[in-house]
């Protein structure tokens, strides 16, 4: 069976105490604190499972520092390692009816919390200033799992739409889900088309008590629990996602949340789609989308090259004489390409050193040593229809009271996307277009649409270019989303 090519994410949370203040580990003697009303880089904590005993955890901060707690209750943040902070950084996470963690120490047996600078791990039972509502701090844009059918969910086209869950790999915009966190703690389940998911299946375009879901872990994986106590699980010959019957989470009830990698379709100089329809050759011929055109980047880490996948799970190659083929099975030298970004064009060079070109028949070749008009490809992103972006200092949101934006929020905004020419169009509330004012700060209440560029350079991120002033979208700590940047660094990457 073909899979997606994507682990599981690691859980990253905010724990926020009762007083809605955030866990954070600061960076001087390394504090702890829960005094942060907002969940930035320091309230980030990173939740790993013990190798043997499903039910302990650790909790990593921003730092790599392991939270601990000795037998008197004191609580620190300065053990690198987890051998290091043996046994007191093991702790147990007991979920409550309402979705909040107490958080127990596994060897002393007391429970941690506090306020402000005033946290301990020494009560003998939960109370208040025990317990933790849980902010994911992952990118809420994902592939969903089942643990127990091993397959992945996607927005169905039959009838008025459900979402199912059987899917073997998680292919195109309609296997994108969105995490919506609310303003009472719950999540809901948003699909590419913009619909929320009801805990009876259904799909409805407002968000309200049906479609509001805890999330609580267990062993690693997710479970979501609906209004009524009980949880999404697939149900019937397709996996339709809906709440059972089950008031505790068993293996039917748990999922994976996985990184949606981006998935493309790319057009040649002849204005045909590339495509593997006709075999394992990669050629223009294409009038269409469908899955035989569309293609998964996967980037390296270190290298920041790209590999194309297809959705059955072979990458493209080149074999002798520069011929490209989508029949490799793994990754290696002769499926790495370099993406050169080109205004509203990419160009591809490939491990031979030779770049990407279209013959007369549409065949792509990878021999050309210049970038001329047929070395050239409108790539265009089809499983993000909507965007959530976050950058180094946090997500874009609309400014409260004005017509700019924020990027230094730790709740996000969704935007619509639209393409055209190789450019795209960005939509925010009411229909209105982001635009570059005069001072070059980015606005999001324009009637007409405005052109930006996306340049996709690394692994989860890419670079935002206006096609007005040619300048990179950058966020500044205080905030103000700017098109001023003349160079790609961190504050102009953008986590999609």
């Amino acid at each position: 069976m073909p899979t997606n090519g994507s682990k599981a994410l690691t859980l990253v949370v905010g724990l926020i105490n009762y007083e809605g203040r955030y866990l954070t580990a600061e960076a001087f003697s390394f504090k702890l604190s829960a005094s942060a009303p907002s969940l930035k880089r320091k309230q980030r904590w990173t939740l790993e499972q013990d190798d043997t005993q499903t039910q302990v955890v650790y909790l990593r901060s921003h730092l790599g520092r392991y939270l601990a707690a000795d037998k008197h209750g004191r609580v620190t943040c300065e053990a690198e390692t987890r051998d290091e902070a043996q046994p007191d950084c093991r702790f147990v996470v007991v979920a409550q009816s309402d979705g909040r963690w107490a958080l127990q120490s596994e060897p002393h047996q007391r429970f941690f919390g506090g306020t402000a600078d005033r946290l301990s791990c020494f009560a003998q039972f939960i109370g208040d200033p025990e317990l933790w509502a849980v902010h994911l701090a992952l990118h809420p844009q994902a592939n969903l799992h089942s643990v127990a059918r091993k397959r992945y969910a996607h927005l169905s086209s039959e009838g008025e739409g459900e979402v199912a869950v059987d899917s073997n790999v998680p292919w195109g915009v309609d296997a994108l889900l969105t995490l919506v966190y609310r303003l009472d703690g719950k999540y809901a389940l948003k699909t590419a088309d913009s619909r929320f998911l009801g805990n009876d299946g259904k799909l409805s375009v407002d968000s309200g008590r049906a479609t509001g879901y805890t999330l609580e872990f267990k062993c690693g994986k997710l479970a979501f629990k609906d209004c009524e106590g009980k949880y999404l699980t697939p149900m019937g010959p397709t996996g339709t996602l809906r709440s059972g019957r089950c008031s505790k989470p068993g293996k039917e009830e748990l999922f994976d949340l996985e990184e949606s990698r981006p998935q493309v379709v790319l057009t040649a100089a002849n204005g045909k789609y590339v495509s593997i329809r006709t075999g394992v050759n990669i050629s223009a011929n294409q009038e269409e989308e469908t899955n035989m055109e569309t293609f998964q980047m996967e980037f390296d880490r270190q290298t920041k090259e790209c590999t194309f996948r297809t959705n059955a799970g072979q990458y493209w190659e080149v074999v002798s004489h520069g011929g490209l083929q989508a029949t490799a099975k793994e990754v290696g030298a002769n499926t790495m390409f370099q993406m050169h970004c080109l205004d509203r064009r990419i160009a591809l060079r490939a491990s031979n050193g030779k770049y990407v070109c279209m013959k007369k028949n549409g065949q792509l070749l990878a021999v050309s040593d210049a970038i001329g008009d047929d070395e050239q490809l409108v790539l265009k992103l089809i499983n993000r229809p909507i965007l959530i972006l976050r950058g180094e200092n946090g997500f874009i949101c609309h400014h409260k009271t004005s017509n700019t934006l924020d990027a230094n929020r730790s709740v996000y905004d969704i935007f619509t996307l639209e393409f055209s020419n190789g450019a795209y169009q960005i939509k925010g509330i009411g229909g209105k277009f982001w635009y570059v004012n005069s001072v070059g700060v980015v606005c999001a209440d324009g009637e007409t649409p405005e052109d930006f560029t996306f340049e996709f350079l690394e692994h989860g991120r890419m670079a935002i270019r206006s096609a007005k002033n040619g300048k990179y979208l950058r966020g500044e700590q205080t905030g103000t989303l700017k098109a001023d940047g003349d160079v790609v660094k961190c504050s102009t990457l953008w986590e999609y």
